[in-house]
């Protein structure tokens, strides 16, 4: 069985798709990292498809070494590992079609039947209490945890920031029974950010995410140090070299890989083995609802490595909430989601309406390089 032919489209201008399609019929399909959806489009029809085009699904580790090899020379690891992902979350769906079982049967087989996942509020722009009553209102659909991001993006120990205030009044809405688990993006300095993280541990924070900048790893094992309440970042790493040197110099209590930032399940194995290697803890970096959070928890299903609630973007995201590109639902119920038992993926997607809401090119130029968390 040989790959005939790739294409990647961007659906409502920010979600980048790869579909491959093979001589016997099968088609796989891959979700990207969405932060620059053109340039994973350009990446995957031009550099990648060369790689992909002619081989057997089931060569994905030679695949995945000539695209990362491409990457080297041809970018940044972050923009051309987030197009990797893509191809590669589409060889593991269309090996699993194949053979007619789930991926998570291809990487160790199932402990669980469905992963807890908290809500990952992306919001920026709320008052204290409008934010609490939020919390509220995601405890009542059965979540147990909320994580908000806070702080002012772009800036350094900006007077405006909330972040104190709004867990005060998320307490004094629903008391200890969410935990809170708050992200600020990088946007403290060191010193600031143990002022912070003190007040945030006496409120009973469960973590505090990328606290300094992400490649400060010196300053944020000083935050970690001084600390008794987690540090966690990993999103913005992206090989298992990078996840290595996050943990030996910056030292973060909670790593935080993403499968479609560090370009799919293939390097997503390789990173875990790394990390739990170290004796590193572990949870994932998650904003999108269908082929990522489906690949997270096809990686977790074998697992003892994720002790934690696993992330879930609460805000409204158009290929879920307005006209769902899948046929059959794949939603949380009660703060857990299913690991999927179909083949592959398990994820039934419908190629017609995926081509009717893609697009070539942007209507807007900055949308080239997406839309910032």
């Amino acid at each position: 069985m040989k790959i005939t032919s790739i294409e990647c489209l961007v659906l409502d201008e920010e979600y980048p798709y790869v579909i491959l399609h093979t001589d016997e019929g099968f088609t796989g399909f891959g979700e990207c990292f969405r932060r620059a959806p053109y340039v994973s489009k350009a990446v995957v029809e031009t550099v990648f498809a060369p790689l992909v085009v002619g081989k057997s699904p089931f060569d994905s580790e030679e695949i995945w070494d000539s695209m990362f090899k491409a990457g080297a020379v041809a970018g940044p690891l972050g923009a051309l590992l987030t197009a990797a992902a893509g191809v590669d979350l589409a060889l593991w769906d269309l090996k699993g079609k194949i053979l007619d079982i789930p991926i998570y049967n291809l990487i160790g087989g199932k402990r669980r039947e469905n992963i807890k996942v908290y809500a990952s509020s992306l919001a920026r722009d709320l008052a204290p209490k409008d934010e609490a009553k939020r919390v509220a209102h995601f405890r009542d659909q059965g979540f147990s945890a909320y994580k908000m991001h806070s702080a002012v993006p772009g800036k350094i120990d900006d007077p405006g920031d909330l972040t104190i205030e709004t867990v005060k009044a998320i307490r004094d809405e629903v008391g200890y029974e969410m935990d809170v688990l708050v992200d600020v993006n990088s946007a403290y300095s060191v010193h600031h950010a143990i002022e912070i993280g003190r007040q945030l541990q006496d409120l009973g924070v469960f973590h505090f995410e990328e606290p300094v900048h992400i490649r400060n790893y010196e300053g944020m094992a000083a935050v970690a140090d001084a600390l008794d309440i987690p540090v966690a970042s990993g999103e913005n790493s992206f090989t298992r070299w990078e996840h290595l040197t996050l943990i030996r110099e910056g030292r973060p209590d909670i790593v935080q890989p993403d499968v479609v930032k560090v370009g799919g399940i293939t390097e997503f194995l390789r990173i875990e083995a790394v990390l739990t290697a170290h004796g590193a803890t572990m949870t994932t970096h998650n904003t999108q609802p269908y082929g990522s959070t489906a690949a997270h928890a096809h990686l977790l299903a074998p697992s003892n490595n994720f002790p934690y609630a696993q992330e879930y973007n609460i805000e409204t995201v158009g290929i879920r909430d307005n006209d769902s590109i899948l046929d059959t639902p794949y939603e949380v119920e009660d703060g857990f989601i299913r690991i999927p038992d179909g083949p592959g993926l398990g994820l039934d997607y419908n190629l017609e309406r995926m081509r009717g809401r893609s697009s070539d090119r942007p209507s807007n130029l900055s949308d080239v390089w997406g839309h910032m968390q």
